[in-house]
């Protein structure tokens, strides 16, 4: 089974994260991921990122990841507020 801590570090393996957290049951995931490569792309294109750091485990594994995809100016500005 897949675990939220199997997807944290295979976000983490494939992307460089400023905070990276994941909560979910084994089907379904929730992810606040902050990087600094989301700086200058659509939240479409940060999914992109995401989905290319997991790899064949988003198709296979993975059933459903609801994620929140922040660059760091921007997480720091939602936990400042």
């Amino acid at each position: 089974m897949v675990t939220p801590e199997s997807v944290q570090s295979g976000i983490a393996a494939g992307l460089a994260c400023e905070h990276l957290e994941v909560i979910g049951d084994g089907q379904h995931f929730q992810a606040l991921i902050v990087s600094p490569a989301f700086a200058g792309k659509s939240r479409v294109q940060r999914h992109q990122l995401v989905y290319a750091a997991l790899g064949d485990r988003m198709r296979e594994e993975i059933h459903a990841l609801s994620m929140q995809t922040l660059t760091p100016d921007e997480w720091r500005k939602t936990t400042d507020g």
